[in-house]
């Protein structure tokens, strides 16, 4: 049986396999939608705080002998505090400036942070093994699907969405958009709109992170993951609309199954389609798919 001349096994297959990609697009863009969304901060370090979050993993397992679901637990928490640092001494003094202030303070420190893991751990990579739990596969049919990667796709949606729940449709998520677009009048009613803000950043560092953890044990640990990936994200999350939360998740998972099924058709555009996604919807509404018109 054949889907478009290509046999049903790859099509399908293909379809799998780009929803782990687009599993990894959609959190990491969930991350950097939440903070610029709520901070207003185009947040370049985001792809080294994935880096960041797994080589926590790795660490904690190599170091110390802490399993990947503590490591999923804890790696987060470990990257969230080193985000919320990252806001209280650099971060704060520049709300309110032009957005290029801190898409260069975020890429001096991912210069800084890679450089400085590349010269401690190397440039090739650490292995991370797959926990026993998760490891195997289930006979599709139409292919074998490794369990490691269902997961990814499972945990990174309930994770997306749990998010974007709780950010458009609780009373917490109510003050944290309020306070970003009258901070005096919220703390008028007593909320303290500094800590909001700082605990935001860090739970954006911390969704990073969470990705991180997720990717080790597919990827190879090594200090340039996030670089490969960021750029990516970044186009992701302008077709999707910045700041749009429900946006960046759709986009993600959506052209993660595009990519897979161009490298299916198209091999030697697989690369490039996302680009040129992001140039043609820029063309047609530059606030992107879901964004909020100017």
């Amino acid at each position: 049986m054949e889907i478009f001349g290509i046999p049903h096994q790859a099509f399908l297959g293909q379809i799998l396999l780009g929803l782990v990609n687009g599993a990894f697009y959609a959190m990491l863009s969930l991350g950097l939608a939440v903070i610029f969304g709520l901070l207003g901060v185009v947040n370049f370090a985001h792809g080294t705080l994935y880096m960041l979050g797994a080589f926590a993993a790795w660490i904690l397992l190599d170091k110390f002998g802490v399993n990947y679901w503590a490591a999923l637990l804890l790696a987060p928490l470990i990257v969230g505090a080193l985000g919320i640092v990252i806001e209280r001494l650099l971060l704060r003094h520049l709300y309110g400036l032009d957005h290029l202030y801190g898409l260069l303070l975020t890429f001096g420190l991912t210069l800084i942070l890679e450089g400085l893991f590349r010269e401690m751990y190397g440039a090739s990579g650490q292995s991370y093994p797959v926990p026993e739990l998760l490891q195997g596969g289930t006979d599709l049919g139409f292919m074998f699907m490794p369990n490691y990667r269902a997961w990814v796709v499972f945990a990174s949606l309930l994770v997306c969405f749990g998010t974007w729940y709780l950010i458009e449709r609780t009373r917490l998520g109510a003050y944290l958009r309020a306070g970003t677009e009258n901070a005096a009048l919220v703390q008028t009613f007593g909320v303290n709109v500094p800590l909001m803000v700082m605990l935001t950043y860090g739970a954006g560092a911390g969704l990073a992170a969470l990705a991180g953890v997720l990717a080790a044990p597919i990827v190879l640990v090594s200090p340039m993951m996030g670089s490969n990936l960021i750029i990516v994200v970044f186009a992701v999350v302008v077709i999707g609309g910045m700041g749009s939360i429900m946006g960046s998740i759709i986009t993600g998972l959506a052209l993660g199954v595009v990519e897979g099924l161009t490298r299916v058709f198209y091999p030697e555009a697989s690369n490039i389609v996302v680009f040129v996604i992001m140039v043609l919807v820029l063309m047609v509404r530059p606030a992107g798919l879901f964004g909020k018109e100017a």
